[in-house]
């Protein structure tokens, strides 16, 4: 990516997949512990995620750059952990280290995954098709 802002399509896009992955996390962790999919359990386990995933975007500026993997990714990854943590703590929801662990690394794969197959899809589309010089 360049340094310029991209369109906002491509920071809305980004947006909703950082947020579709929050809320698969969640998903995948009350199906692991036979907590059943109702949409106020799976809400109750992600909002915490969520808000901290929004505060990133919006304190880290991540919608100028969103698919960089280092500017964007690592930022958005440590904030929603560690900010998702501190809101479930707050809200007296369950922090137990194994917890911790799993959710860093769940979201560290999705949050960082899909922006890594994004710049490897941009480097190899780049190479296809490098930009005409004047």
């Amino acid at each position: 990516m360049t340094g310029r802002s991209p369109a906002p399509w491509l920071a809305g896009l980004a947006l909703a997949a950082d947020a579709a992955l929050v809320l698969l996390f969640a998903g995948l962790g009350r199906a692991s512990h036979s907590r059943g999919g109702a949409l106020l359990g799976l809400i109750e386990t992600a909002w915490p995620f969520l808000v901290g995933l929004l505060l990133v975007w919006g304190w880290g500026m991540v919608w100028r750059q969103p698919v960089r993997l280092l500017r964007s990714g690592v930022p958005v990854w440590i904030g929603t952990v560690v900010l998702g943590m501190g809101m479930r703590l707050l809200s007296g929801q369950g922090t137990a280290p194994a917890f911790i662990l799993v959710a860093a690394v769940t979201l560290g794969v999705f949050l960082l995954g899909w922006r890594g197959i994004a710049a490897l899809v941009l480097r190899a589309r780049h190479r296809q098709h490098p930009p005409r010089r004047p």
